[in-house]
Order: structure tokens, then sequence, then C-alpha cells
């Protein structure tokens, strides 16, 4: 509840800040300054259990310990997001505090789709993080392939949107309280009717396209590429990881006692995704096209949380959520001062920038789910969420081996950065462009990568608190 109102609050202060703040560098301040006050009242809330404004919700909010602790994930990656990209905002168009003003915006409905009690919530918490990505990747209004990525990501969002709408019908039609809270739709675990089997179908197609699952997943490459870089950063990681969550908490607390009659639908959705998001990756040339279809990928490791629904399930989301924000973060705050996005632009980038290519192969190491990262503990976890169902084995042994098709992909980004020699004419990154303040917290980001790898616990066990 505090980060909700926080976020909300904040978003309208820095569109009040765009009015009378000239400086373009001024909005960049003042959003760390939010993320932090937000990351404090939420670690606040979590601590003594009470929110700053009691205000009545008539339960259609539910905090818990695993809520507040995506939300601190989620709040904390936002933060990391500011300091590192917190210039290059500044450079994609003149309306920058407006920018930070959207980010917030979209957190305030990150916040409401993570602790949702009802699907009325859940729709209007998507809907506060759906219209507010549309404009920033359109931001960059010279570009043609940014209007294009905002053109196309809203048609399909607001189709995607209708299908939900749909199955919220269909689901308060079917149900025998006419109730929209998840807790009501479904009693016992009888055969589901047939109005009920409708809108859980609408809502597993819904929610599949917003985490850009396969065979829903056509808009990803094209939007991700054509946003603004420093807006896919975001796009991919904290959004994405917000609307897993809310995949898994509407499945378990409306659905879960149906779980065997809609498993094996989550199991065509792995397969696909799996194989449709390594397989593509593999043949792509673009450096921010392939972390676009590795993301599909990287969902497909996701809906294991789905399918598996158990402790495991859920303490692997959280660490998924942390570990791929923090990496594809680093990564995309890299790709934004490269001169070319291309896999050759990186060549002899260990030689020129040695800081930037190392923690750039951290990022890819976890990604790929090496030993000693947080990606590799994460995807560990929600393998053994699968193991502990005793279903479908087979299903991780086809995990494992999608894993292994993308070290190709990954690793060919490390062998450009430093068994390839870069254009004698050019380099990979100007020196004017890289910091020292940025390489600090490139550091500080691989090492949080390999904390989390070697002591999941710091992150697992904030869901007991």
């Amino acid at each position: 509840m505090n980060a909700i109102i926080l976020t909300a609050v904040w978003g309208v202060l820095m569109m009040l800040a765009g009015a009378f703040v000239k400086s373009k560098s001024t909005p960049k301040y003042l959003a760390i300054a939010g993320a932090v006050l937000a990351l404090v009242v939420n670690c606040m809330e979590m601590n003594t259990g009470m929110p700053l404004l009691n205000i009545e919700d008539k339960n259609m909010l539910a905090t818990n310990s695993m809520n507040l602790t995506f939300i601190n994930i989620a709040l904390g990656c936002t933060l990391l997001y500011f300091l590192l990209n917190g210039r290059d905002i500044e450079k994609v168009g003149e309306h920058v505090s407006e920018y930070f003003a959207l980010i917030f915006f979209v957190l305030c409905g990150i916040g409401l789709i993570a602790t949702f009690n009802t699907l009325l919530i859940l729709f209007i918490g998507i809907e506060i993080v759906s219209i507010p990505l549309y404009i920033l990747t359109g931001s960059d209004k010279r570009n043609l392939k940014s209007n294009e990525a905002a053109l196309k990501y809203f048609l399909m969002g607001s189709f995607s949107t209708g299908i939900m709408l749909l199955g919220i019908a269909f689901l308060y039609g079917g149900s025998e309280t006419g109730s929209f809270y998840i807790a009501n739709i479904i009693s016992g675990s009888a055969p589901m009717p047939p109005m009920i089997a409708i809108g859980l179908v609408l809502l597993l197609i819904s929610m599949a396209f917003k985490v850009s699952a396969a065979p829903f997943h056509f808009w990803t490459p094209d939007v991700y590429d054509g946003s603004p870089t420093v807006f896919t950063s975001f796009m991919a990681t904290v959004v994405k990881a917000a609307a897993f969550f809310a995949f898994v908490r509407l499945f378990e607390n409306a659905f879960g006692s149906l779980q065997a009659q809609w498993q094996k639908l989550i199991v065509v959705l792995i397969v696909a995704t799996l194989l449709i998001g390594n397989l593509t990756a593999v043949f792509q040339q673009s450096v921010k096209r392939m972390l676009a279809y590795s993301s599909i990928a990287q969902a497909g490791f996701m809906l294991f949380a789905v399918f598996a629904l158990n402790g495991l399930a859920k303490e692997g989301l959280v660490l998924y959520a942390a570990a791929y924000s923090l990496a594809s973060i680093g990564l995309f705050a890299i790709l934004t001062r490269m001169n070319d996005y291309t896999i050759d632009g990186f060549n002899g980038l260990g030689q020129h920038q040695p800081v930037l290519a190392l923690t750039a192969t951290v990022f890819l190491l976890s990604l790929t789910g090496i030993p000693l990262t947080a990606g590799f503990m994460s995807k560990f976890y929600m393998l053994q969420a699968a193991i502990h169902t005793g279903k479908q084995m087979w299903l991780v042994i086809f995990a494992v081996l999608c894993a292994a098709i993308s070290a190709y992909y990954y690793f060919r980004v490390i062998q450009a950065m430093y068994f390839k020699d870069s254009n004698a004419d050019s380099v990979p990154v100007e020196t004017s462009s890289v910091s020292t303040a940025f390489k600090v917290l490139l550091i500080v980001t691989a090492v949080l990568i390999i904390a989390i790898g070697l002591f999941p616990s710091l992150i697992t066990d904030w869901l007991y608190f």
C-alpha cells in the first residue's frame, strides 16, 4: 500500500516538476530520491505490517511477505535503472521529467498487480502499467521505428486487454457467487463449468501476451527493437517480472484447486516459448534484437513457476525477477553506450573498455545460467520446483537443452569482446560516454549477481520475514 500511494504521488510531482524545472538533469535526481523513498516506506511496511495510510480497500488488495518482497525487488531494480540510465533518459527528448513520471506510474501499476485480490484491480493495474509504456515506446518521435513500435504495441496491447475483459466477464458469469474476488471464483476441484473454462483460457492467452510467451510473443522483437534502448531495458526487466508475478498470483489463488486440468496448457506454452525464443535468438546479428528474443526464452523458464505453483516456484520466481532484472539492466546500460548494436560492434571491447567487458561477461553468464551467478540459482530453483511436482519430467530435460542452446548466442558476444579486434578506424565505445561512476555501478551490479548466486537466501529469506 505504501509503495502504491507514494509512486502515484511522486509521478504527479514529477509531472509538475516538468512545468517549473528547466534543467534536464534535475528530474533524474528527483526520480532517484523518489525511488529511494518508495523503497524505504515499502521496507517499513514489511517490517511493521502496517501501512503509513490506513485506507479501506474493501479487501481488494492483499499484502503479504511475498508481494512486498517482489515490490522491494522491483523498486530496487528501478533505482539501479535510474542510476545507470538517468543520463540516457535525458537524451531521448525534451520531456525528461514526464518520462520519469510515466515510469513512476508504471511502478504504481506494478504495486497493484502484485497485491490484487480481485479481477478488477488486476485489470486496472495492468492498464496503469501498459498505457505509460505505449507512450515511452514512441517517445523518440524522430525515429520511424519507434513510432511503428508504439503503434504495434498499442494495437496488440489493446487487443489482449479486450481478451482479458472477455475472460473476466465469463468468470464472473460462471462463478456460483457472482464475485470478482479471485478466491471466490472456484469452489472445490470438480470439473470446470464451461464458462469458467472459457474464462480461464482467455485469461491465460491475455497473460501469455503480457509476458511475451509463445505463440503470443510476436509483438516483442519489433517493440523492443524499435523502442529507445533505455526504455527497452525497463520494459524487458521490471515490467516483465511484474507480469509474471501477477500470472502466478492469479492462477494460484483463482485456479489453484483445478491445476491438474489446466497444467498441460502451461506445458505447451513452456515448450513453444523455450523453443521459439532460443532458436530465433541464434540467428540474430543485432544484440538488441537478440536480447529481445532471449527475453522470450527467459519467459519460458519463468513459466515453470505457473506450472509448479509450490514453495520452490515462489522462491524461484523472486530469485528470477532479481537475477534477470539485474543482468539485463546492466547489459542494456552498456548497450546504450555502444556505437554499433550488432555483435561485431562488440569486437575488441575487452581491450578498449575492460571494465565494461568484464561486467558484461558476468551479465551474459548469469543470463545463460552458469554456476556461481544468480541466473544459475534462479533456473535451478525453477527446475527443482518442476521436479517436485513429479509430473512431466521430460520437460525439465528439454529446458536444460534449451539453456545449452542459449549459451551459443550469449557466448558469441563474449567471443566478440575478447577474441576479435575492432575496426582500426572506430572504437566500440567512446571514452567520453563512460564515466567512473558508471563503471562503479556496473561493478556493484555484477557483484550483486555473484552474491545472490552464492547466497540465494539473501532474497528468499525475505519471503518468510
